[in-house]
């Protein structure tokens, strides 16, 4: 089983190598459409970028592109991107498809305008407005995406910039940046950058993608009879509760070759068919970690006896799609008993699933979990618009049809 590069580190790859003086090296980037998003964007900002090369432009380098910068269906492209533009000269504007549209931009809006930009949305316009000053900004909802904007907008403000989580969320951002020369202050809930003049180039191995590894751990686990061996997955503490709660909820999961790439933790891992599950409890901090992968923990608990209650997640309205609303209603028209709530669901195991025509409402994760649902189901299960896993996995389809 190969993995697609972790979609998180490529994007900061991408752009942090964008602003470095020179070229650095990146291998194994990740080939969704996401990530192509934000390669395009940077080639309209004057960098260049090859297929595992990339050329920047120094943070005092930045051009303005010629149009509105096309981020697809990213919000990872447009909000790191908004924190580096807002410190521009000049006026960007940042647009994506229908879906990313609709999705909060007001969250960089807010901590962009106290730092002194120009910005505002809809749709989403920053720069034009020098010079920036350091802030300490306390995250309204945990956020990765916003702590990383802020940030990296923190480098060409004035003073220190300070950003506060309610919840740890991952720190890919901090760990390059560090790698790169600045000087990161990380400590407990506060995370701390200064101006910086320059970032020096990068060679990194971008580890295989958690979130895409765990829908290939649950399917290993609940499969009868099931091995899988998944080489180089990125185990990063801040991404692994998830893998930590298949573990403690029964799952055969072993880590072997652990070890530190670029700053990354990375390990093989290998998965057996489990014998013993129990239902379990998700909220909070806990479900703020493991966001991404809440939809396929999802159907792991059609599957276990008992009661299992994923809360917390409210988060899960406003991602690609209403995630919450979407698997409600594609595990409960293949026959599970699922319970939508405001921020997750309850669910009762095990159920017998049956095939059925269900929708991905155009949502990457969705179309993913929901494979893996059909994959334990009685029948055949279509998923209309199941093209749409090109933006994080080109490879999905082709890997679970050679593991039926």
């Amino acid at each position: 089983m190969v993995l697609p590069g972790d979609k998180s580190i490529s994007h900061r790859a991408l752009i942090l190598a964008g602003l470095a003086d020179g070229w650095s090296r990146i291998h194994g980037l990740s080939a969704g459409a996401d990530v192509q998003s934000t390669a395009s964007c940077l080639r309209a900002l004057g960098a260049q970028v090859e297929d595992t090369a990339v050329r920047g432009v120094g943070l005092g380098g930045v051009r303005k592109a010629e149009g509105p910068l096309d981020c697809g269906n990213s919000g990872t492209t447009m909000r790191l991107l908004a924190g580096v533009l807002a410190a521009q000269p000049f006026v960007s504007e940042l647009t994506g498809d229908e879906s990313l549209t609709r999705r909060p931009m007001d969250r960089v809006v807010k901590p962009l305008t106290q730092m002194g930009a120009h910005a505002e949305w809809p749709p989403l316009r920053v720069g034009g407005r020098r010079p920036l000053h350091g802030i300490e900004y306390r995250l309204p909802v945990p956020s990765a995406q916003v702590k990383s904007a802020v940030l990296l907008a923190g480098l060409f403000a004035e003073g220190t910039t300070a950003v506060i989580e309610p919840a740890r969320t991952r720190n890919h951002t901090e760990l390059m940046l560090t790698a790169m020369g600045v000087d990161v202050r990380s400590e407990g809930d506060r995370v701390e950058v200064d101006r910086t003049d320059k970032l020096e180039p990068i060679h990194i191995e971008v580890p295989g993608d958690l979130s895409a590894a765990s829908f290939w751990m649950v399917a290993g686990g609940l499969v009868p009879g099931s091995t899988l061996h998944i080489p180089g997955v990125g185990v990063n503490p801040t991404r692994s509760a998830f893998l930590e709660l298949l573990r403690e909820t029964g799952f055969d999961i072993h880590a072997s070759r652990e070890h530190v790439s670029g700053g990354e933790a990375v390990a093989d891992l290998e998965i057996h068919t489990a014998v013993d599950l129990h239902p379990f409890e998700v909220d909070g901090a806990m479900a703020a970690e493991m966001i991404d992968e809440l939809l396929v923990l999802a159907v792991a608990a059609t599957q276990i006896e008992g009661e299992s209650h994923i809360s917390g997640a409210a988060e899960l309205h406003v991602k690609e799609s209403d995630r919450i609303a979407a698997m409600a209603e594609g595990l409960g028209a293949m026959g599970a008993n699922i319970t939508p709530h405001d921020d997750g669901w309850t669910i009762k195991g095990p159920s017998n699933l049956r095939g059925a025509r269900v929708r991905s409402r155009g949502d990457h994760r969705v179309a993913m979990a929901l494979a893996i649902a059909g994959l334990l189901a009685d029948g055949e299960t279509e998923i209309e618009d199941a093209e749409c896993v090109e933006i994080s996995d080109p490879g999905f389809f082709d890997q679970l049809e050679s593991l039926c």
